[in-house]
């Protein structure tokens, strides 16, 4: 097993990526006026129906060094979620979720000239079908993906051991800023990499799933006032750090 204290770049203890999911407005409105404050890069598991609303929005971030990521083309999550009812995974097969993870891809290269190379999973699910037809559609993101993430976990990530098409994704919705700032207190502890999960950015209530903008601010800032125990970067360039430490 590799020592944890010693995968992480320029002798730091711990990653951090901020990843976002469905590509809501409020990520670009409230979310990168914070990102570019601090210089965090973010990674961001896109929607096609709400990335083609902003597109020239979504192209200068990717310009400005943030990921644009796979999030599926149509969002399906299990049918027990009244808005995945009419898409719902029990009715998918693996054939089908493939074209779900191709054909996303090939529309966000369309749209924004880049194929992504991380996946999170709708409703963090991984599974598609039902009872003894029920199987795991890990096996294609990670034949499709360097890193696929997971959601909603307990945990963060450990290095050595994770595995790249199922990392562990940490809610961060709702979350207040010294329960964030724990968390990355337990990430340097352990010497591992923790992918934070927000959706929509701005004051509590205004839209469901909403990191507070105080809490997103708060762990941008640790990264900078700690950037020598502390790595934040985008899931995609955590990922390969990792792949290339453990070829090594």
């Amino acid at each position: 097993m590799v020592e944890p204290a010693l995968i992480w770049p320029d002798g730091r203890r711990a990653a951090v990526s901020l990843t976002f999911d469905d590509a809501r407005g409020s990520q670009i409105d409230v979310g990168m006026p914070i990102f570019d404050r601090w210089g965090t890069k973010a990674s961001f598991y896109v929607s096609i129906h709400n990335m083609q609303k902003r597109v020239d929005d979504w192209k200068r971030i990717l310009a400005d060094g943030h990921e644009i990521a796979n999030h599926t083309a149509s969002h399906p999550c299990s049918g027990n979620f009244r808005f995945s009812r009419h898409n719902a995974l029990e009715d998918y097969t693996i054939e089908r979720m493939e074209r779900e993870l191709t054909d996303a891809n090939n529309m966000i290269e369309r749209l924004v000239n880049v194929r992504p190379t991380t996946f999170a999973y709708p409703c963090g699910q991984t599974w598609v079908g039902r009872g003894e037809q029920a199987k795991s559609y890990v096996p294609l993101v990670a034949r499709h993906f360097r890193v696929g993430r997971g959601y909603p976990d307990e945990a963060p990530s450990h290095p050595a051991v994770c595995d790249l098409a199922r990392i562990n994704g940490i809610r961060l919705d709702d979350m207040t800023p010294e329960r964030a700032l724990e968390w990355i207190d337990q990430a340097i502890a352990e010497g591992s990499w923790l992918a934070f999960v927000g959706h929509g950015v701005g004051p509590r209530g205004r839209e469901s799933h909403t990191v507070s903008a105080d809490t997103l601010e708060a762990v941008c800032r640790l990264g900078r006032e700690r950037e020598r125990d502390v790595w934040i970067a985008t899931v995609d360039r955590v990922g390969a750090y990792i792949q290339s430490a453990r070829k090594s």
